[in-house]
């Protein structure tokens, strides 16, 4: 299953689809919208959250079983550093190995502070690249504190992350450069929504990965894509969402829409999409779509 993905990754056109884990005691309903719409056929894997926004939600090595179990597809289960210390993070991995959820995506994590429950403090011991380090000595049959385990843990399979811009494109290069050193498989941008700020957000990329110590494995830029059909999310992002950039095109051409109706809006939306969409695919083809639960607009953007 894992195998097969990074296969992809390294060699062949690679979709992931993100999915949130609600504030609620099961996953089941997660699972029924997947289901109805039917996006699963048209991707490789997906990705599940680990309480974004320090949110209190399903946690997201339990979601990953799920859709494992499910569909029979790899789910890359996200672990932040806020809310764990080295000791949790390698027993939870330890749990994880046993039950086949190996592809893992490295966060240090929101701020605590932007939590919904009271007085909630961030652990923080380090930030993601620690979490590497710890698969790393996994992958060499080890825990972090050097000591070996009796039974070697399956392999391992870190991704990360990496804003998609930057006024400094140097020091993307730079962060990029440790996480790959460290042994991350895939680095997942921010969204983008430019095909200028992707070509050059790679070209950042492949300076990052020269003089990487371990070459055994080739690492990948993977691109966020993160749907906009609305003027008001192209605004949030924009003003709100530092390390991402929406044209201005993008922001003249929705709010023409907005100006005529939502249903031309949302139109006008999932042409920018599609177009953009299409022309990663022709750049470098490996995307990792989020869509915030909303299953039936990933199917229809990946038709």
């Amino acid at each position: 299953m894992f195998e097969t993905l990074i296969q992809k990754l390294q060699e062949d056109k690679y979709i992931t689809l993100e999915t949130t884990p609600s504030h609620e005691p099961q996953f089941n309903q997660i699972i029924e919208k997947i289901k109805q719409t039917e996006v699963y056929k048209k991707v490789d894997g997906f990705s599940a959250t680990d309480n974004p926004l320090a949110k209190l939600k399903y946690n997201a090595l339990f979601a990953a079983i799920k859709i494992q179990n499910e569909f029979n597809k790899p789910c890359i289960a996200t672990m932040t550093m806020r809310d764990r210390n080295k000791i949790a993070l390698q027993s939870d991995l330890l749990g994880a190995n046993d039950f086949d959820v190996r592809a893992i995506l490295a966060l240090t994590g929101d701020p605590a502070k932007m939590s919904d429950q009271p007085h909630a403090k961030g652990v923080f011991e380090a930030n993601s690249n620690m979490l590497l380090k710890i698969i790393k000595s996994f992958n060499f049959g080890m825990d972090f504190a050097g000591r070996p385990f009796k039974f070697k843990p399956k392999e391992i399979y870190p991704f990360a992350v990496t804003n998609s811009y930057a006024k400094s494109f140097k020091s993307l290069e730079k962060k990029m450069h440790k996480k790959i050193n460290e042994g991350a498989l895939g680095i997942i941008s921010q969204p983008v929504y430019d095909i200028n700020n992707a070509k050059q957000l790679l070209e950042s990329f492949e300076n990052a990965k020269e003089d990487v110590v371990d070459q055994k494995k080739s690492a990948q830029l993977i691109f966020g894509i993160f749907p906009i059909t609305k003027l008001r999310t192209a605004l949030f992002l924009s003003a709100q969402v530092p390390g991402i950039h929406v044209p201005q095109d993008w922001i003249d051409k929705l709010e023409a829409a907005h100006q005529i109706s939502e249903a031309e809006e949302y139109k006008v939306g999932m042409e920018l999409n599609r177009n953009l969409l299409r022309d990663i695919n022709n750049l470098h083809p490996k995307i990792h779509l989020m869509t915030a639960n909303k299953f039936d607009l990933a199917n229809e953007l990946l038709d």
